[in-house]
């Protein structure tokens, strides 16, 4: 009898640690992870100067505001070991609208524009690589450029003035490469499943650059240029799936 209960105790322990191994995080896993991705800028902007037969004049008070954007966000993880792992996230590109606030409130909406903003992060994550429980930090870059720009017609009359129904202004909006800080947690529910929470902050600046043609022969009217800072915090929410 005794030996028994020695057979089924030793049985229990193994199957407990094989469990426990089972939800470990090594090296050579792989985490897939899809969910939903929330931008929220932190912005502000300069003033929008206008150049005009040579002559460049700053609107006073001019300024404008970036929206918040809701997304798809997509990520892949690789670990190195049961701590160390790269990680590429990205999201299907929101479309953030710019307001326009001070002197260029009454103009309403400016414009707006798709951002594509791929990132690729060194993650550490802490606690033993068997926890469901696991937080962790990360830093990295990512390359962000914008496509889909559009302005609105009532910002066209504003850079265009009295030549306004002749005319037709574009604008382009400055690539760039830019930190990316990076905390969160996981919870791996089985060995597979799992989900993953994470904020991320960018400390990022866009160039706006205006051109304003006439509709007949393209011949530049004037031209319009001003900065925004938009320093993004991402919030991120994935389920994950570990192979």
């Amino acid at each position: 009898m005794l030996k028994s209960k020695v057979l089924i105790g030793t049985a229990w322990a193994a199957a407990m640690l094989c469990g426990s191994v089972a939800h470990a995080q090594q090296a050579g896993d792989i985490v897939l992870g899809a969910g939903w991705m929330y931008f929220s800028p932190q912005d502000s902007s300069k003033p929008l100067t206008r150049t005009v037969g040579g002559v460049s004049t700053q609107i006073p008070n001019s300024g404008a505001k970036v929206s918040n954007a809701n997304t798809v966000g997509l990520s892949g993880l690789y670990y190195f070991d049961s701590h160390w792992a790269v990680e590429t996230v990205l999201g299907i590109p929101p479309t953030f609208k710019l307001d326009g606030t001070g002197s260029l409130a009454g103009v309403g909406r400016i414009g707006e524009a798709k951002q594509w903003s791929p990132a690729v992060l060194l993650r550490y994550t802490f606690f033993d690589g068997q926890a469901k429980f696991r937080p962790f930090v990360g830093l990295g870059a990512t390359y962000v450029w914008y496509s889909d720009v559009k302005l609105s017609d009532r910002f066209h009359s504003t850079m265009a003035g009295a030549a306004a129904p002749v005319t037709n202004t574009r604008a382009k909006l400055s690539n760039s490469f830019a930190p990316v800080i990076n905390i969160g947690a996981g919870y791996q529910f089985d060995d597979h499943w799992g989900v993953s929470w994470s904020v991320s902050y960018i400390p990022l600046d866009t160039k706006a650059n205006l051109t304003t043609r006439l509709n007949s022969n393209g011949a530049t009217v004037g031209t319009g240029q001003t900065k925004l800072k938009l320093d993004p915090i991402v919030s991120y929410v994935s389920l994950t799936y570990r192979f």
